[in-house]
């Protein structure tokens, strides 16, 4: 691994996943951006031989950028990172084309344990994951898994508390865009209400409570 690119708005994760890669590829050069636009220019505009990227940055989400990268350059290694949990995110980044997703709660040696499993053409999977993933599959019909990736960007907008026209503005799309967003996402999950839309988001712990919390 010579060329690194870091993707997260947290300072302090890339310095800390930086110092890591150095320690154990002294001669690899890490290259460090804070969001989604910044990831895909560097990567259209010089070579790297992994992406290290965080799953939810400012601006566009982590899996519609996965999904960009991908489509640009299929055969370029992607590994996601994430505080949520391994059940919420793994599944649809590895169908999108991931090669590993670390939670960031996990010890240094699993990013390096990815890594290697990368180096030698394989994507890595933590045991959690795999019991995840065997899981999705009995799973399949859950409603929100049959969401398409822009439907579940809105729903998770949608259950963070922001409006119509709040996620127009963050995803660039028409309200009316959203609005027909929205009435797809109540129709699959079968709810008239946004209280039973937030309501089913946490119990599928597919935002965190403490949200909303003061």
């Amino acid at each position: 691994m010579k060329n690194i690119i870091v993707a997260d708005d947290h300072s302090f994760i890339r310095l800390g996943i930086s110092f890591l890669l150095k320690d154990y590829f002294p001669s690899c050069k890490v290259i460090e951006v804070n969001d989604a636009e910044s990831l895909i220019s560097q990567i259209v505009s010089h070579h790297f031989d992994l992406v290290i990227s965080d799953i939810e940055m400012p601006g566009r989400d982590g899996l519609e950028t996965l999904q960009q990268i991908k489509s640009i350059y299929p055969g370029l290694p992607v590994i996601m990172i994430s505080s949520y949990s391994e059940d919420l995110y793994a599944v649809r980044s590895f169908r999108l084309g991931a090669s590993a997703y670390i939670n960031k709660t996990a010890a240094n040696d699993e990013l390096i344990n990815a890594i290697e499993h990368i180096r030698l053409g394989k994507r890595y999977f933590t045991p959690q994951i795999a019991e995840t993933l065997l899981a999705s599959i009995e799973q399949e019909q859950a409603p929100h898994n049959r969401f398409s990736l822009r439907e579940f960007m809105v729903f998770k907008l949608l259950a963070s508390g922001n409006s119509v026209s709040q996620i127009a503005s963050q995803l660039f799309l028409a309200i009316t865009t959203v609005s027909t967003y929205k009435r797809r996402i109540f129709e699959k999950l079968n709810i008239s209400r946004d209280i039973e839309l937030i309501h089913y988001a946490m119990t599928q712990k597919i935002i965190k409570t403490d949200k909303f919390i003061s």
